[in-house]
């Protein structure tokens, strides 16, 4: 596992920031202070200001066999 602090794509951004978000509608204190009360755009502050990274774990992704070869076409 490593700690990360920027972020290698958009998607994992947004990601992190809807985790934060909720933390913060839980009841969690801001990190750094924001012109805005909205949970979602607390957390995109925070980001900016650098005080959020994220855990990456080295576990690859094993995906399943898939038995089915192929969708059965009907033919009319």
């Amino acid at each position: 596992m490593t700690i990360e602090t920027s972020f290698d794509s958009n998607y994992r951004k947004v990601l992190v920031a809807a985790r934060r978000a909720r933390q913060l509608q839980s009841g969690s204190n801001a990190l750094v202070n924001s012109r805005s009360n909205k949970p979602c755009k607390m957390a995109q502050d925070e980001i900016a200001a650098g005080k959020i990274s994220y855990v990456k774990t080295d576990v690859p992704v094993i995906k399943p066999p898939v038995a089915d070869t192929g969708i059965a076409l009907l033919a009319g």
